[in-house]
């Protein structure tokens, strides 16, 4: 019997993903588990596993940068003997009898169609007799996946289009028409002399989530900041001393991770979530770190972190780090989490104000360490180095005094980093 192979909810916060591609053809052979497709999501790229074992009969949506819901038949998996009929059979089932024919001609770019799909459809598609694209019964719309997309992203109304696709289908060469019929808009303005046009870049999957979680957070999520200053001349001395002849290099944030996860366990009331209905504690320090890709921030997490050794941390940050930069995460590995540690010292920055990653209720901020002036126990003004860290904080979850008290336990780690090791 014919299986519908559908994408899957790759991420919790995820409605689709761009189908990056087939790593199956049509005809290849599948085991249970084995690697079908790649999806991008948001944040990473997923592998899409078979739940059935068969033969890849069609390939119902072709990989391309157009979004897939949740949901969608991506494509057919066979058992031996059976042909395309069952193919049919299955999508008719499934609810698309109108586009299971030429469910591939709708996502090609002329509109043709595709391999597999029946010779009565290819016949329609190269008609050009086009009939009106009134909607089918039960009010729904006669246009291909790809159409939709493109009207949707070009501001074009679907009922003021004539389909020239199989049997009166909307497809993408009928929205480009009516794109280039739509009254243009007004020139923009001309360069300055000697200037190049300015370059306009399409947002990117993770540029847009980035940008919708962050509004999101500085609308709905009261902040609040502390700040202090941590001495790391003990820190700094005890990193040279554990680097020194090691196979393993200690940075400077590998103590930060593992110091703040201990804070966790010393002030639990920061690891905590919101929800509409309750509060969540974690029972696990789970610390993400910001990570800075070509494509955007990525916050990998490292659980557990305060129970694991700083060789360990060093180790997990660099691996998934890497990683995140070819968008080769796993969606558990990049969501919940406790509390993250964006660190930007390493450019230079003093200091700065981190914006909540929800549903955590913190975010540290993390500047340079610094050469400064400072007043000692004796009173007397000497040099040390000095780092500036901020704490943002959901205030719905924590209030001033908790913040103050993790903070707090943040910096005696910091600067008695014995502790840490511990």
């Amino acid at each position: 019997m014919a299986y519908l192979i559908k994408l899957p909810s790759v991420a919790a916060d995820a409605s689709g993903g761009v189908l990056h591609q087939w790593l199956k053809q049509e005809g290849d052979r599948v085991a249970v588990g084995e690697a079908l497709a790649e999806v991008e999501t948001e944040k990473a790229i997923v592998e899409i596993n078979a739940e059935q074992a068969g033969v890849l009969g069609r390939i119902v949506v072709q990989a391309g940068p157009a979004s897939v819901p949740i949901n969608t038949v991506i494509g057919v998996l066979v058992a031996d003997g059976e042909d395309a009929a069952a193919i049919d059979r299955a999508l008719a089932e499934h609810g698309g009898a109108a586009v299971a024919a030429g469910s591939a001609a709708g996502a090609s770019a002329d509109g043709a169609a595709a391999p597999g799909a029946s010779a009565a459809s290819a016949s329609a598609a190269q008609s050009p007799a086009a009939s009106s694209a009134a909607p089918v019964p039960g009010g729904r719309l006669f246009a291909s996946p790809v159409a939709r997309r493109l009207a949707a992203q070009w501001h074009v109304d679907l009922l003021g289009v004539t389909g020239t696709g199989p049997h009166g289908r909307i497809v993408r060469r009928d929205v480009e028409a009516a794109r280039d019929r739509a009254p243009a808009a007004a020139p923009a303005a001309a360069p300055l002399a000697g200037r190049p046009a300015a370059r306009r870049v399409p947002h990117t999957g993770m540029r847009r989530a980035i940008a919708r979680r962050l509004t999101e957070s500085k609308q709905h999520v009261p902040h609040f900041y502390l700040t202090v200053d941590c001495r790391m001349d003990a820190l700094l001395a005890l990193r040279a001393q554990a680097n020194h002849g090691g196979a393993v290099k200690l940075s400077v944030n590998d103590f930060i991770v593992r110091a703040a996860a201990l804070a966790l366990r010393e002030v639990p009331e920061v690891n905590a979530s919101w929800h509409d209905d309750d509060i969540e504690y974690h029972a696990g320090a789970d610390v993400s770190v910001a990570v800075a890709t070509d494509g955007g921030l990525v916050t990998p997490i490292v659980r557990d972190a305060d129970v694991k050794p700083l060789s360990a941390i060093s180790g997990e940050i660099a691996e998934l780090a890497a990683r995140a930069k070819v968008n080769r995460l796993k969606p558990d590995e990049f969501t919940g989490g406790s509390l993250t540690v964006s660190n930007l010292g390493m450019y230079g920055i003093s200091q700065f104000a981190a914006i909540i990653n929800p549903p955590q209720a913190a975010i540290l901020a993390v500047g340079a360490a610094e050469r400064r002036p400072v007043i000692d126990a004796e009173g007397q003004l000497a040099a040390a180095t000095v780092m500036t860290v901020t704490l943002s904080a959901d205030h719905r979850v924590v209030d001033g005094a908790v913040g103050a008290r993790w903070l707090a336990a943040f910096r005696t780690l910091i600067e008695n980093p014995v502790r840490i090791l511990l």
